[in-house]
């Protein structure tokens, strides 16, 4: 039996099959709210998209470490889409994770976002309601026949999930025009501080996300 070692595993759960929840929290200072996802992050026991399999053990260990890191003060965040290789860029980071679990063979988990630039674009496309999905991004060992061995995670991204079950995913950011894509970016720099920016923004992502469908 042939493996391929030291794998990039990327896995994509959409915001439905993740059964994501959003959740407004009281901030620290008690005068705003933060912004939660919450659902499955990564699934184990079954074949995914991918043809991959994650034994319900490796998820579990992935779960421990995640978890062994933020007990030691350590943050794991996330990017908005995730690139090709492991390391977090930190101009792109939009949220952290807070906690993860299990709950059967799913590895659950509830992230927070940031209030960075991607963190801003990410809350206005949720909360115009747009179905943004959630991806583990790690490495590992992968046999023949799909099944994942010596899983080590990175973090969990938040990306946006084509229709086609193989395609690879479109980038939120990415792929706004280049003018576009400096408005954008301006506003969300803008947006904690001035409400014009803010509606601005969701003018100019609800007008992207438009135009994606046509």
């Amino acid at each position: 039996m042939n493996i391929k070692q030291n794998v990039v595993l990327q896995e994509h759960l959409t915001f439905s099959k993740a059964k994501m929840q959003l959740v407004h929290e009281e901030d620290a200072s008690g005068k705003g709210k933060d912004l939660y996802m919450s659902g499955i992050f990564i699934q184990g026991g079954i074949k995914n998209h991918n043809e991959r399999v994650y034994p319900v053990s490796e998820i579990r260990s992935a779960v421990e470490f995640i978890n062994q890191q933020i007990s030691e003060d350590l943050s794991i965040c996330g990017e908005l889409d995730h690139p090709a290789e492991l390391n977090i860029n930190l101009d792109r980071v939009s949220h952290v994770i807070t906690q993860m679990w299990m709950d059967g063979p799913s590895g659950m988990g509830k992230l927070k976002i940031l209030p960075t630039p991607m963190g801003n674009i990410v809350r206005t496309l949720l909360e115009s309601g747009v179905k943004l999905g959630v991806s583990s991004r790690g490495s590992g060992n992968v046999s023949d026949n799909g099944e994942v061995s010596d899983f080590q995670i990175v973090t969990v991204d938040i990306v946006a999930r084509p229709s086609a079950p193989n395609a690879y995913p479109v980038p939120v950011y990415e792929t706004l025009n280049n003018k576009r894509s400096k408005v954008v970016e301006d506003l969300a720099r803008a947006v904690q501080h001035d409400q014009r920016a803010k509606d601005y923004l969701k003018q100019e992502l609800m007008g992207w996300v438009k135009n994606l469908k046509n």
